[in-house]
């Protein structure tokens, strides 16, 4: 037998007979040591202010210490006898607490108790990780599917044909995609070969997570099965590379947070949040104007070296708001919407010229960079973002209405101009001299004013519609006017040219859906058929010259006999252009536009309503 076995106080067993095990006597003098410990620290107690919680929170986790912190039931704010009678008491449940936990402690083996503090160890990095995003953090939300997620089939026999058509055209460009660049950003139609933007540094899939939603509003489900499964096993945010801020936004966070909204799938609201923390570090200047481009890793960001003297540009820290206040709705995280809110604090403090909002803003300064200021390229969804912060706040937010309405007044006196030949077009402004140039990027103008109209100050919706649906007509015109029937990327209005580009750079013409967004949007709001028909105008054209064997292609030059195709088939094209044009010739209670806001790479967010959007369960 054992000689431990026969020592009093010891029991047979396999604890006690371990090589290891504490002996008698040293399981006395830690006694000792830890009881001369627990009455010093009884005897601080009469020193230090409410101490009990303090050793019961850092050695003891006390249950009931937590909850008087956590409900304001603590007796900070209570004087008297009572109070100190009341804290001694606590105080001896917990040396008797401590005592006890200290006898256990100490009939343990110690490989035993180095796991327990191992297993502590692990528990203090797993509750850090999960605060600093990962997504399991998520509050429960009670998901309810906003209205018009679906709509009814088109009643007209040739619209249900034409729209059928555009569901064709998605599935071609899809199952291409899918063939030759799966889990690549984008696809090289004519080499048929991935390709990948350096917009998107090394985070990847960025077909996919754009197509999510036009995958789901044109009932594809094995194709959103396929790339749910992808988004759940494949999308990686954890690289070490520099990204565009704005390009990340708009297409991973916007079709994230869409397709989550559409299908209510949780993987997609948890890609979403740990990719919108990933963005926060951008933020961190001077202004709170967030630096263009940021390294997702370090979280050190820049700006491009091009814009003004390191200016930030307005189109890009004016394109955050919409998804950003949606994922402070899906986190219950403040942060999101205050980063927003704050660059519209800094906006508000500017003087603009003219009333006008120059395209570059210095991030350490606060002040304006060059005042060149445009309604396309680098201004564009700035002012889209004004309206549709208002419509997504259900009309409430009367402060981004104004900036809206007032920015709107200053582009229409200074801007909008009238060709000899009767188009109305939207010049660019730089230093107070007008350049007669539109770009394609511009046409989306034409579905802005006619989505803003009905909020118009001063009894101004009809001259808004008229206004949307001239813009619309120079948009189409700029189609027509080239030999392929597609717009060049700019066209302009002076020697003599109306509605054409005259310089080789802006000839070419990159499956870009801002024409066919405006034609929606007129459609939408006038029902005349005149927009379908322009629309199906551009289905045909793409079909004949943009569609190759791998997928569909941009174009070098639009008035070209033959076309050059540039061999990228954009993922804008599925998010947006294939999109847009689906609604188009769909049912106007699809994505009904009383209940959506779309962002601008036309991926469909929910207006926030109470009823709409359950508020974080505790």
């Amino acid at each position: 037998m054992p000689t431990a076995t026969i020592l009093p106080f010891t029991t047979p067993s396999r604890k006690s007979v371990s090589p290891s095990s504490f002996r008698l006597t040293e399981k006395f003098i830690l006694l000792l040591v830890f009881s001369a410990f627990v009455t010093l620290c009884f005897g601080a107690f009469f020193f230090l202010p409410d101490s009990s919680k303090l050793l019961s929170g850092v050695f003891f986790h006390s249950s009931s210490v937590e909850t008087n912190t956590k409900t304001g039931t603590d007796s900070d704010g209570i004087h008297g006898a009572g109070n100190d009678e009341n804290k001694l008491t606590r105080i001896r449940k917990d040396h008797e607490k401590a005592l006890s936990e200290a006898k256990d402690t100490l009939q343990k083996r110690p490989d035993e108790i180095q796991r327990e503090i191992q297993n502590e160890k692990e528990n203090v990095i797993n509750n850090v990780f999960v605060n600093r995003g990962d997504g399991d953090s998520l509050p429960k939300i009670n998901f309810q599917k906003p209205p018009g997620a679906a709509g009814r089939e088109p009643s007209d026999p040739e619209t249900k044909e034409k729209r059928a058509k555009i569901k064709e055209m998605m599935k071609f460009a899809w199952d291409n995609y899918k063939q030759y660049a799966w889990g690549v950003n984008e696809l090289k139609p004519v080499s048929k070969q991935g390709h990948s933007s350096n917009l998107f540094g090394s985070i990847q899939g960025a077909t996919i997570v754009d197509a999510l939603d036009s995958l789901y509003i044109m009932d594809m489900q094995d194709e959103f099965k396929a790339a749910t499964d992808w988004v759940e096993k494949s999308l990686n945010f954890n690289v070490n590379a520099e990204i565009s801020v704005f390009e990340v936004n708009i297409r991973f966070v916007g079709g994230l947070l869409s397709a989550y909204y559409l299908s209510g799938e949780e993987v997609f609201r948890k890609k979403a949040v740990e990719l919108g923390e990933k963005l926060l570090p951008a933020f961190n200047t001077p202004t709170g104007i967030p630096w263009a481009l940021l390294n997702i890793k370090s979280g050190i960001g820049r700006n491009w070296p091009w814009a003004s003297g390191g200016s930030s540009i307005l189109a890009e820290f004016g394109t955050l708001h919409l998804e950003f206040m949606h994922l402070s709705e899906l986190s219950g995280k403040p942060v999101f919407a205050e980063k927003v809110m704050n660059i519209r604090k800094v906006l508000n403090r500017l003087e603009k010229p003219q009333g006008l909002y120059p395209n570059y803003l210095n991030p350490n300064s606060g002040q304006w960079g060059q005042h060149h200021v445009s309604v396309g390229g680098l201004g564009d969804s700035f002012y889209e973002y004004l309206l549709k912060a208002w419509l997504m706040s259900d009309k409430t937010d009367e402060e981004v209405k104004k900036m809206y309405y007032d920015s709107i007044q200053a582009i229409e006196s200074h801007l909008i101009r009238k060709s000899s030949g009767g188009f109305t077009y939207i010049a660019e402004w730089k230093g107070g001299l007008l350049e007669h140039k539109m770009g394609h990027l511009t046409c989306f103008a034409g579905g802005m004013f006619a989505l803003g109209a009905d909020g118009a100050p001063d009894e101004k919706t009809g001259h808004q519609m008229e206004l949307a649906a001239e813009i619309a007509r120079t948009c189409h015109e700029s189609y027509s006017r080239t030999t392929l029937k597609l717009g060049p990327e700019a066209f302009r209005f002076d020697g003599g040219v109306e509605a054409i580009a005259t310089r080789q750079n802006e000839k070419y013409f990159i499956l870009r859906p801002e024409v066919i967004e405006t034609y929606l949007y007129m459609w939408r709001f006038t029902h005349d058929p005149k927009y379908r028909q322009w629309g199906w105008e551009a289905v045909q054209a793409l079909e004949q010259y943009c569609k190759v064997n791998g997928g569909y292609s941009g174009i070098r030059d639009v008035y070209a006999s033959h076309p050059s195709h540039d061999d990228v088939q954009q993922s804008f094209f599925l998010a947006e252009t294939l999109k847009y044009l689906y609604l188009l010739f769909s049912e106007d209670d699809h994505l009904p536009f009383e209940h959506w806001v779309f962002n601008t790479e036309a991926h469909p967010l929910p207006v926030i309503r109470k009823e709409n959007i359950k508020k974080p369960e505790v």
